[in-house]
Formats: C-alpha cells, structure tokens, sequence
C-alpha cells in the first residue's frame, strides 16, 4: 500500500524569537519573545524544543552563525506583510503577503457604528481599545443591567463584540457580529466574544466565533483543489473565513489543541493539518504572564517529544509562529518579530538560514503535495 503524504504545519501563537529588521518602525526594536522568557527562565525544561534547534533559531534572529540542530531542520522567516497581527502571519504563511496593514481604530467611527447598530437592531456601549478582560470589568454590569452589547477593539485589526450568555444568547451575538462583518470594510476580523459570570467575576466562555476577511487564493486553496483535504485546527478555519479548508476541529486551549493534533494523525489520515495553538498568545502574551508563557512552553514540550514519536521520515512537519507578543514589552500589543521554522521530522540535520518571507510555507507545501505552487516566489496582495 502506497502511503498517502500527510503533513502538520502547527503555528505557536506569538512564540518569536527576536525583533525583525524593520521592528523599529513598529517601536519594537529589542523586542524578543523566547529570548526574554528564557532569561526571567533559565530553568525552562523545554529539551525537545532545543534539540530541535531552538537555540539555532534564536541565534539566526540576532544575526548568528550556528550549528545545525541535534534533529531535523530550522531557520527563521522574516515577514514581508506589513503588519504584526494573527490574520497578516497567517495569511503569509499560507502565501498571500499583504502590502498595505490592516486598519486599527482607537474608537470606531460613528457612521460604521451607526450602521451596525441600525441593521442588526442593538446600541453598543464601550468604543474603546482595551483587553477583553479589562473591558467586562469596566461595562459588564452596565450591559447586564442596559442590554446593550459591548463594542471594543485591541491593537489588532478587530472588531470585538462581546455580551453575557443570559442576556443576549449565542446565536444572537453571531447575528450581531455577521452584521457587523458585512459594514467592517478592510477590518481584519469581527469576534463574537460570549461570557458569563458576575460582577467581579465575569468569565469568557468557550463560544468565541471570528467573523474574517475572505483571503486572495492560497496554497489552501489549490490542495482542496486538487483533492488533498485541509484540516482546520484551533482558530485556523475563522481566520481565512473557511476558505481552502475541508475540515475543521475548533480547540478551546492549548492543551484541548494538543489533544485534538494528536488524535486526528493517529486517524491515519492524509492531506494538511494546520493548527493554531493560541493560549501562548491570547493568556500570556498580551497579558504580559512571562511565569505563565514558560510554563505554557514546557507544556507544549511535552506534548511534542511523544507527538515526534508518531512522525516518519516521509511526513512532513512544520512548526512555526505567526508573530512574537514578547511578555517583557510594555503594553499588550503584538511585537514585531522573526519567527522560528522547525522541520523536525527532515533528515538530515541542516540550518535554513534566515529566509525573507513566511510564504515559504506556501511553497514548501506546495512542492511536497505536487500542486501548482506560485507560492515559493511570493505572491502579493495590496
């Protein structure tokens, strides 16, 4: 029997390892996601991380010359997108690269907000940037008490709308938030953001649904095309609004995330499984929990050392990062960064250098399905 190739490209949300050349331009020169995690942490235990050439990773981003890893194959990607915001990474590594950033709002305009409003039959209170904690416990108990949804963005191209589960149900918020997709002209992702809880205890649940741009034709695409499944999981199926995805398992943590990685390679399917790993990103990044992101990273480790063990040389396995959220920085924006590429499963051990473009995913893919791939040399979008 002729085995059928199956592949895992696995992003780690926000994992960077050092300011990019531009990261000046975005005020995040020095900034350093794993490198500053690793100093608060010399103790980290992340041994199948540093086999696989971590450190290799680390010292490419700086300018360095290293050794190859102990396994497989590493380098870094520089992004070409402008931007630094999950849908730009991600969008890039499947091989669209994005000339002009996403607008960011530090309050909506009001004839936007006036049209949602007026469609979708709701009067929003909030029109702030804020974090999504932050935000329930400055409007939650005016929204239990007023009905009204909350309205919010962050430093990414988002459009967040966020209700309690008794007062405005799940469904009705995704109503909301289809709406608002329809007048969010160039806004990078609407997101449902459902919670319950109380006064002094609000809690985000589970039902969080992005509401994406659709992206240019990505490589995605041509594999659905040509009969090769993609399955989406984690957040993966939202952020290219299900374009070029046959499948897909949404995760609610890292852990869930693992768990669901684990379980559909040991299907015995073939084709592409692109996961998102997001807890990295959305509880310690922009948090800023350096303790928690390296505990976050030992757990992660874990979970890679068996998964490794469940690889043949003829899979091919891909594991990089969207964008770095170094929790050193001030603020609790998304950093500018290189972002590591591991191909852990390649023989034999070999440095990648230090590649312009996270588009060579695309190409990558493109070349081990065999499907028409314009992706290697880039392609671009405004």
């Amino acid at each position: 029997m002729i085995k059928k190739p199956r592949a895992l490209l696995l992003v780690l949300d926000s994992v960077g390892v050092g300011h990019a050349p531009d990261a000046a331009a975005y005020g995040d020169q020095g900034a350093n996601t794993v490198g500053h995690i690793l100093e608060h942490h010399p103790e980290i235990a992340i041994p199948t991380l540093r086999r696989i050439g971590l450190g290799a990773a680390l010292d490419l981003a700086a300018g360095g010359n290293p050794n190859p890893p102990q396994c497989g194959a590493v380098g870094v990607l520089v992004e070409k997108s402008s931007g630094k915001d999950t849908t730009t990474g991600h969008w890039e590594l499947a091989g669209t690269v994005l000339e002009k950033p996403f607008p960011v709002f530090d309050t909506f305009p009001a004839d936007l907000v006036s049209a949602i409003e007026t469609e979708a039959g709701v009067k929003f209170i909030g029109n702030v940037v804020s974090s999504g904690t932050t935000v329930l416990e400055t409007f939650g108990a005016e929204h239990v008490r007023t009905g009204s949804p909350i309205l919010y963005t962050s430093v990414d191209s988002v459009l967040q709308i966020a209700a309690h589960e008794s007062v405005v149900p799940r469904e009705k918020l995704y109503e909301i938030c289809r709406v608002a997709r329809k007048h969010a002209d160039g806004i990078g992702r609407v997101i449902a953001r459902p919670f319950d809880g109380g006064n002094g205890a609000w809690r985000r649940t589970a039902g969080r649904h992005d509401f994406s741009l659709i992206p240019p034709r990505t490589v995605l695409n041509a594999l659905v095309d040509a009969g090769i499944p993609v399955t989406s999981i984690g957040k993966i199926s939202d952020i290219f609004a299900g374009s070029g995805i046959s499948a897909s398992h949404p995760t609610i943590s890292n852990q869930h995330g693992m768990e669901t990685i684990s379980e559909v390679w040991r299907s015995g399917g073939a084709g592409l499984f692109f996961a998102n790993l997001v807890d990295f990103d959305m509880l310690f990044g922009h948090r800023r929990h350096v303790d928690g992101y390296a505990r976050a990273l030992e757990e992660f480790d874990i979970w890679l050392a068996d998964f490794l063990l469940q690889t043949t040389e003829s899979d091919l396995v891909i594991i990089t990062a969207d964008h770095g959220n170094d929790p050193t920085s001030p603020g609790t924006d998304h950093t500018r960064e290189c972002v590591p590429v591991f191909l852990p499963a390649s023989v034999p051990a070999r440095i990648l250098g230090r590649l312009n473009g996270f588009d060579h995913v695309a190409g990558w893919l493109g070349d081990y399905f065999e499907v028409p791939n314009d992706w290697s040399a880039g392609a671009s979008s405004g």
